[in-house]
């Protein structure tokens, strides 16, 4: 009877799965706008992939907004209780 071997531990360096879209936070979100924006300034962007990074710029800067609107909605909620 051969004894297995012990177990390997869980690799550490397994990538993490990307996250939707709805699940980043704002800051990732402009970061990522940023990205796209600044590689359109340095015409780094190819013709094949400019469509899909313009697609994805429009849905960051309405999730952007999204988010800045929420976060107004709650600060005058909050600000309104207080009164």
């Amino acid at each position: 009877m051969q004894i297995s071997p012990t177990p390997k531990p869980y690799n550490l360096i397994t990538p993490k799965p990307q996250r939707t879209m709805k699940e980043l936070k704002y800051e990732e979100a402009l970061k990522q706008l940023e990205d796209i924006v600044a590689k359109m300034e340095n015409d780094e962007l190819d013709i094949d992939t400019l469509g899909q990074q313009l697609k994805t710029a429009q849905k960051l800067v309405k999730l952007c907004k999204d988010k800045l609107t929420k976060t107004d909605e709650d600060i005058r909620k909050i600000l309104d209780a207080n009164q």
